[in-house]
């Protein structure tokens, strides 16, 4: 299964749906933003509020469970079970999904089959920095926006004596332990600690109401509890209760922290310290205005905007805020600490994002660049070894390589360092030097045998170019030591090179594969077959080139990658999408390969 952030290239080929009630009349780049762009399909984005890089993603949740609700959403669901405070961008595990919140009428009830509502496609709306929908069971209008660490609700009630919020700690994934508090007539507070893709994933929320609450409980297992002020437990659930006027508009706002319960009131206070929903909407738009402008367009359909724009904007959403707003955050050794001179962040999924990603950030983001990296840094010292792909201060070990690495030597290279460049190094080494997946083989034989580990075909071209980086890198540093020996290590690829087919082909025992088809897609390769690697030489291209012998015959064999009729084999995979011949445009190992002809002179 993939577990991948949505990257630029393949949301420009996202279908569109209907969106804004902000027009793109006003020409400005966050009036283009169509959040429901990538909901569909398989596209595992969501289409709540947040803020560029924000801790908070406060969106609908449709779904529970399955590949295509790794967001908690989906754009052909039709019954939304509440609205959480955190959401995943474009993943392919799920997770997060956070402290729901949903509002019902009558008798509070703590099954989600019982408090879910159905909804009108037509009723929804999204824009930057905001999501609106009309609830029909409870007859509800829910608006939602958001700052970086609190997310801000506003909902429209019929006359009703018995309107409620149900809050659910148990929404989503595995609980490991949780507690909820009323703290005052207008405040909640409480924690919810979770297991599922992240081992320990830790939030605490502060919630405050707009009026008074009239009625309240706590339900423990489903059950509510008589005159209960505080509970805790794995399956913790609580209503808040009021009287309401037609067109009544009670306003929530949750302030979220990784810390502790105090510091989500203080991100809260510090955030939102008034009762103005509309201007805290216009505030986030003009954030996400003043971001995306960082890159104007001119020219083009208002289609063509928004596509460029919209997945601008999701290229923003992550990696996301991971501290408080006194510094303080969750660490990787699950110590609270408090950040220097940087902000910390988290959601780092490095092998989808250090090709393109990355690299488009050292150019618009370059500030941000430097607290990437310093986060990666830190991560290695409260861990010991930089992130492979981390979530909230977890690592996961999801998908291949050290790409850390060469997001740290693309910016070193580029002049962006302000960090230390010794320890950078430093760090690089020591975790091209584990002995773990795979790279105890890669050192030993130049190449990872096909029977000694999964995936040999990619984790072998992936460590060669991560050795690279760490070659160049050396040699800024003055490390002739370690230039000569990475220089020699990146050479790898060549162990793996079958001159009698022109592709990068399996070692098992020591021979190669047999019967060998380039097309299929097998447990030898990461999300692809051989055609889809054997162009992977980013470091050493004329090397490549040297392999077939001419750029002729490299170009010849660029060719057969986009002409071959030839269909892709072996196991189904949805992300070999977008194919031209064998090249796979929906797919991270193929973003490189146009580019290869500029090489060959073409």
């Amino acid at each position: 299964m993939k577990k991948l952030s949505v990257t630029l290239i393949t949301l420009l080929f996202a279908v569109f749906f209907s969106a804004c009630d902000r027009q793109a009349e006003t020409g400005e780049p966050a009036s283009y933003v169509d959040p429901f762009i990538g909901t569909g399909g398989h596209g595992h984005t969501y289409p709540g509020a947040t803020v560029p890089f924000g801790m908070v993603q406060l969106s609908p949740q449709t779904r529970l469970d399955g590949w295509d609700g790794c967001s908690g959403y989906h754009f052909t669901d039709s019954v939304i079970y509440g609205f959480a405070h955190t959401a995943l961008n474009g993943t392919g595990v799920s997770d997060y999904g956070d402290i729901l919140v949903m509002p019902v009428l009558g008798e509070p009830v703590f099954k989600n089959t019982e408090y879910s509502s159905s909804f009108s496609k037509s009723s929804e709306k999204a824009e930057a920095g905001y999501y609106s929908v009309k609830l029909d069971k409870p007859g509800v209008l829910a608006e939602l926006t958001a700052t970086t660490r609190a997310g801000y609700h506003r909902y429209t009630f019929p006359a009703s004596d018995a309107a409620n919020f149900i809050i659910d700690l148990q929404h989503r994934d595995i609980v490991l332990e949780s507690w909820i508090e009323f703290v005052s007539d207008t405040e909640i507070r409480g924690m919810r600690r979770s297991t599922n893709w992240a081992k320990d994933m830790v939030w605490y929320f502060h919630m405050q109401f707009s009026k008074p609450i009239s009625r309240k409980g706590i339900a423990v297992n489903d059950t509510l509890l008589a005159d209960a002020l505080r509970a805790e437990g794995t399956n913790i659930k609580a209503f808040a209760g009021f009287t309401t006027a037609a067109g009544e508009q009670i306003e929530v706002k949750v302030g979220l922290s990784a810390v502790d319960s105090e510091g989500a009131l203080k991100n809260l206070t510090a955030e939102i310290p008034e009762w103005n929903f509309d201007e805290i909407r216009k505030q986030s738009f003009d954030t996400w205005n003043k971001e995306l402008g960082k890159i104007r367009v001119k020219g083009g359909s208002d289609d063509q905007m928004k596509v460029f724009y919209s997945a601008l904007y999701h290229a923003m959403l992550q990696p996301n805020t991971f501290m408080d707003t006194d510094g303080r955050y969750r660490g990787m050794d699950r110590g609270i600490h408090t950040a220097e001179g940087f902000t910390n962040y988290t959601v780092f999924s490095l092998w989808d994002t250090y090709r393109t990603w990355h690299p488009l950030m050292t150019i618009i983001e370059q500030e941000r660049t430097t607290d990437f990296i310093k986060t990666m840094l830190n991560m290695y010292e409260k861990g010991g070894l930089l992130p492979v792909w981390e979530l909230a201060g977890n690592e996961t070990w999801c998908m291949i390589g050290n790409h850390a690495i060469p997001v740290i030597a693309d910016a070193w290279m580029k002049g962006i360092r302000d960090y230390d460049g010794k320890e950078a190094l430093d760090a690089m080494v020591k975790s091209a030097s584990q002995n773990h997946h795979g790279l105890e083989f890669y050192r030993k034989y130049g190449y990872i045998p096909g029977d000694k580990e999964h995936e040999s075909i990619s984790k072998t071209l992936e460590y060669a170019y991560n050795d690279w980086c760490i070659a160049a890198m050396a040699k800024d540093l003055g490390r002739d030591d370690l230039y000569r020996e990475y220089l020699r290590r990146a050479q790898s690829y060549k162990n793996i090179f079958d001159p009698s087919t022109g592709f990068m082909r399996p070692k098992l025992n020591g021979s190669w594969l047999a019967p060998f088809d380039p097309t299929t897609v097998d447990w030898h390769f990461t999300e692809a077959n051989s055609f889809h690697y054997s162009y992977y030489v980013p470091q050493d291209i004329s090397g490549l080139t040297a392999l077939h012998g001419s750029k002729e015959q490299f170009a010849a064999k660029i060719d057969e990658l986009f002409n071959t009729e030839t269909e892709v084999g072996g196991r189904d995979m949805k992300d070999i999408s977008g194919l031209i011949g064998q090249y796979a445009q929906g797919n991270e190992p193929s973003h490189h390969m146009a580019y290869l002809y500029n090489f060959v002179g073409q």
